[in-house]
């Protein structure tokens, strides 16, 4: 079941506490602690908003490469130029603070969640199965797990994407991925591909880039479509 649009995500002891206040404020917490069942990131299924305790600052990173680029708010306490410095260099959008109670909390709740409405952003994700793209700031996941790909690896993975299920012609991905470089080894292709095998099966996940033999390679969850 997707999690409603209005989904905050709870980090750390002290920010579950808020979880009933916030409930009563129309909005849907979800405990980080919960694990993968309760914060699963999925088209229309992540968190809006991250909500983060002031002694979880070091788990922003880790959120960053889960759910991409949304709100993390971090508990700073008081405010200050250090805290505002603590907040940034932890990579936090913006901050709150716990010592005025919840109110100022709802009140930038509230102010970034218009400015999502109001941008438009809905985040356009591709995915097959549980291979997760997110096209706005390069970040691809395989469950929960992280995936890094070289540049290189992410255009022959976006063009796979480009027509999943289908075939894509060998032709097709030298002159897209590779410019038609004449200089290309004639391996090229078969050798990305397994660097990209192995990053999106390094968990021992389900293949779904499949080879086609003698007409190229299919991004699919299954049995792929042989049409041109």
């Amino acid at each position: 079941m997707n999690t409603p649009v209005n989904a905050v995500l709870l980090v750390g002891a002290q920010a579950v506490e808020l979880a009933p206040r916030l409930e009563a404020s129309g909005y849907h917490p979800l405990d980080w602690s919960a694990g993968a069942a309760a914060c699963s990131p999925v088209p229309g299924a992540g968190p809006s908003v991250a909500i983060v305790a002031a002694d979880q600052a070091e788990l922003i990173p880790g959120l960053r490469a889960q759910f991409g680029s949304f709100p993390i708010l971090l508990d700073v306490k008081t405010d200050t130029v250090e805290g505002r410095e603590l907040c940034l260099n932890a990579g936090a959008n913006d901050f709150w603070l716990s010592s005025l109670g919840i109110s100022d909390l709802l009140q930038r709740l509230r102010l970034h969640m218009s400015i999502q409405q109001t941008s438009g952003r809905a985040r356009s994700l591709l995915q097959v199965a549980d291979l997760c793209v997110d096209p706005s700031c390069r970040q691809v996941r395989r469950g929960r797990r992280p995936v890094a790909l070289t540049a290189r690896e992410y255009a022959l993975l976006m063009l796979l994407f480009s027509r999943v299920g289908q075939v894509v012609a060998r032709d097709q991905i030298l002159s897209e991925v590779w410019n038609d470089d004449q200089g290309m080894s004639s391996n090229v292709i078969e050798v990305y591909v397994r660097y990209l095998r192995q990053k999106l099966e390094q968990g021992g996940e389900k293949r779904l880039i499949h080879t086609i033999r003698g007409r190229g390679y299919s991004l699919s969850d299954g049995i792929p479509s042989l049409t041109p």
